[in-house]
């Protein structure tokens, strides 16, 4: 057993750290009775009996162990309450080889899908997938800025996150998106809020920019070869309501019933910004609409997350059985209802302080979550051939 100090300092450990860096004793034992404290390496342990419910003593102590650079939780082993605090390292130790070896494999795998939306052949002239380095730019700029949007405000709120690792994948578009690994806790439902919401109004700036570079640039011309083969697959792409307004302002036409062109390959880079922007904006679990509607509706949130993988499922059900598309069309929000009843039964995440959002921020919530409806489309993708 450790000799505790009542003016606020123990033995110290023989880590970096030592038990006189954490908060006076007198404050923890305020709701928090300490009868025992260890160090094990850098983490500070203290043994003892809460006062009040769990969540009260962690709205309390987290902010006093914050301030000292740690992270506490409490928690509970065999009966026995331990509030552990772990030092915290906001930002970036070292070089990020992981996230930068991602991005170049994404960097790869997106030259190689482009260069087919540019019409042309990686297999018979690998060289000629530089040609679509447009698409690469517009899709991981789209990308890149959404996570950096989330990034930036986490590091305003002091809560500790990765950069962005992208995911390379040999799909149509060449990748999985991108995330950030959250490490820290939220303090707050201001910090939950902003954290949440600064992605996909990053990214929708990044996609609206996109879109209108892309829809001034000259479409693709399908080869008359290709045109003629009778084992040609058709891409067809459904058109959310963003992308049809921004065409429609810049009088650009959208190619869509010209099966000898197409718009050029940047604003396909937009379109995967906008179907990503949709995707995040679904209110479940730890996506970008669970941390906003938690943030705006409280508990409330993981009431209205049950609901989603139903409608999903509903909507893949009314697409495959009223509207006769077929099931590779429709597998995306199959896939998308498995995966929101898993992100869901997670749950989203928690703040230390759980007050009220302010006015304000609740408006924007809205408006964001209407920013996420411009860029829905029932049918994404539709393969016919």
């Amino acid at each position: 057993m450790e000799d505790i100090d009542r003016s606020g300092f123990g033995t110290a450990g023989r880590g970096g750290r030592s038990l006189e860096d954490g908060p006076p004793i007198d404050r923890i034992e305020s709701v928090f009775t300490v009868y025992d404290v260890r160090q094990e390496d850098d983490r500070l342990v203290y043994y003892g009996d809460p006062l009040a419910h769990p969540e009260r003593v962690m709205g309390e102590l987290w902010p006093a162990f914050r301030e000292r650079g740690y992270d506490a939780t409490l928690e509970q082993r065999r009966g026995e309450y331990m509030l552990v605090a772990e030092p915290t390292d906001i930002g970036i130790d070292g070089i990020p080889w992981t996230n930068i070896v991602l991005f170049l494999l994404t960097i790869g795998s997106t030259l190689f899908a482009g260069s087919m939306w540019y019409q042309l052949d990686p297999f018979a002239d690998p060289t000629a997938i530089w040609h679509a380095w447009p698409f690469t730019a517009a899709i991981l700029g789209v990308l890149g800025v959404h996570e950096m949007g989330h990034y930036v405000m986490s590091r305003y709120h002091q809560v500790d996150a990765s950069l962005p690792y992208f995911i390379p994948v040999p799909t149509l578009i060449g990748t999985m998106g991108a995330v950030i690994r959250m490490k820290g806790r939220m303090p707050d439902r201001k910090a939950l809020f902003d954290i949440g919401v600064a992605g996909p109004l990053a990214g929708f700036v990044a996609t609206v920019v996109v879109t209108v570079i892309g829809l001034h640039l000259p479409p693709v011309t399908v080869p008359e070869a290709v045109l003629q083969n009778p084992n040609a697959i058709e891409i067809r792409l459904g058109y959310p309501p963003l992308l049809e307004l921004l065409a429609a302002g810049f009088d650009q036409p959208l190619y869509r019933n010209d099966p000898a062109k197409g718009v050029n390959p940047v604003v396909i880079g937009a379109w995967v910004g906008m179907l990503v922007t949709f995707l995040n904006l679904i209110p479940v679990g730890q996506l970008d609409g669970g941390h906003i509607l938690r943030a705006m509706a409280g508990e409330l949130q993981e009431t209205i997350a049950a609901v989603v993988p139903g409608v999903l499922f509903a909507l893949a059900g009314y697409l495959y059985y009223l509207q006769d598309y077929s099931l590779n069309t429709v597998l995306i929000w199959i896939l998308w209802g498995v995966l929101t009843t898993l992100v869901a039964s997670m749950g989203p995440a928690t703040p230390i302080r759980d007050e009220s959002l302010g006015r304000g921020r609740f408006v924007l919530g809205v408006a964001t979550f209407g920013i996420g409806l411009l860029c829905f489309m029932p049918v994404p993708v539709e393969i016919v051939g």
